[in-house]
């Protein structure tokens, strides 16, 4: 796979503590499910659960990875979540530095042609 057929992703999920985020992120790049996850938090979610709005604490991750990763990541994410539904949304990334995308290709498993990787 190389830079003009591949495609990267912006993937994002919730978890209810810290030490979940750094399970899942950690599991994921282990894995090679994605380069880089990174965890903010805490952040305030409201939303509409079975009839009725919820405000929580959670932590966000999102994780750098490529569309053909996708698949195996969102089974590692939903695997481990302690959610009924975890929030798992990918996004495109329409364009990065050839040196950042060809680590990223490398670190999930694709090939890197720069001396970046």
């Amino acid at each position: 796979m190389d830079a003009t057929t591949t495609s990267y992703l912006a993937v994002m999920t919730t978890a209810p503590d810290e030490e979940t985020a750094r399970r899942l992120a950690t599991g994921a790049i282990e894995l090679r499910l994605a380069a880089c996850a990174q965890i903010d938090g805490p952040v305030t979610s409201v939303y509409r659960w079975q009839g009725a709005v919820e405000t929580d604490t959670e932590w966000r991750v999102l994780y750098k990875t490529t569309s053909a990763r996708y698949p195996d990541l969102e089974s590692h994410i939903r695997a481990g979540h302690p959610y009924d539904v975890p929030e798992v949304i990918a996004t495109p990334v329409t364009a990065g530095s050839d040196a950042y995308l060809a680590w990223l290709r490398s670190e999930t498993g694709g090939t890197c042609e720069t001396e970046a990787c």
